[in-house]
């Protein structure tokens, strides 16, 4: 999950698939990216089974990237990403679009709540444990993704989601975010825990300090959630809720998510906050601000 949603330019060209792309022309003409990368993302989406290629025309050959099942069903992790960007980040090159529900034909903010008792769900009121294929050393990744070439570096379209990919961009601050999550709070638990490089904790940490997502108390020793970091919660468990359905282990789940008051499983659903309905890929549309 790591490798595919803590790159920008996969997260760019699914969401215009999922808009409606198809043709390379198409992606080109929607994104400020360069044909070589474009051309390797559409690889690695086709090879992952994110897109399927198909040829709609054989003189000349011209071929179309298809959204997969799989590739669908990442739309809840964009949406968060979309919405947590939207309103606690300013710093964007261009002011992000809106959201409408098509459903009800209103803007909408997605509310996160429980699937199995439809009730609003915010940061502290989800546990999580390791599941049968879980673990740190197992879960995390052995490299951030896959090694980038010059032209990813040089046409790098950072500042369009650009404080989530300070989480998902770096295997160790994701997993830092999820332990913070899960009451880890000081250096020392960190890095027992993660058993992480104590400099790529204390990068990330200060990272997440500047972002204010984690703050310490008068300089203390705890580093804690603020309410922009609570926030992100939507985007961690949509895209674990992604991973583990679109990459499944024969063992079973690597995490199990619990809703604390209830007792019972905890799997998000986005609705509307407008008419409280379920939101599909089918009824999300963009809408450009005036």
């Amino acid at each position: 999950m790591l490798a595919l949603a803590g790159d920008e330019w996969t997260l760019l060209v699914m969401q215009q698939a999922l808009l409606g792309a198809t043709r390379y022309g198409q992606f080109i003409a929607r994104l400020p990216i360069s044909n070589s990368v474009l051309t390797r993302r559409l690889a690695v989406l086709t090879e992952d089974g994110l897109l399927q290629r198909h040829r709609y025309q054989e003189r000349p050959p011209r071929d179309e990237y298809l959204t997969t099942p799989r590739g669908r069903a990442l739309w809840p992790v964009l949406v968060s990403i979309w919405e947590w960007e939207r309103h606690w980040v300013s710093e964007h090159r261009e002011s992000l679009p809106r959201m409408r529900h098509l459903a009800c034909g209103a803007d909408f903010t997605p509310v996160l709540t429980c699937g199995e008792c439809g009730a609003p769900t915010t940061s502290g009121e989800v546990t999580a444990a390791w599941g049968p294929s879980g673990g740190w050393r197992r879960s995390l990744p052995a490299v951030k993704t896959r090694r980038r070439s010059e032209d990813d570096r040089r046409d790098s379209p950072s500042g369009l989601f650009p404080q989530t990919m300070s989480v998902l961009g770096n295997r160790w601050a994701f997993a830092i975010l999820v332990a913070a999550f899960t009451g880890t709070s000081r250096f020392s638990e960190f890095q027992r825990v993660l058993a992480a490089p104590p400099a790529s904790i204390a990068d990330r940490l200060q990272t997440f300090r500047d972002n204010g997502i984690l703050s310490t108390a008068d300089g203390g020793p705890e580093y804690r959630l603020t309410p922009k970091g609570s926030a992100f919660l939507p985007v961690l468990v949509t895209a674990l809720a992604w991973a583990q359905r679109s990459f499944p282990a024969v063992e079973g789940p690597a995490v199990i998510l619990t809703h604390t008051g209830p007792g019972h499983a905890f799997s998000p659903v986005l609705r509307c906050d407008g008419c409280g309905d379920r939101l599909t890929g089918a009824t999300v549309s963009a809408v450009e601000s005036p």
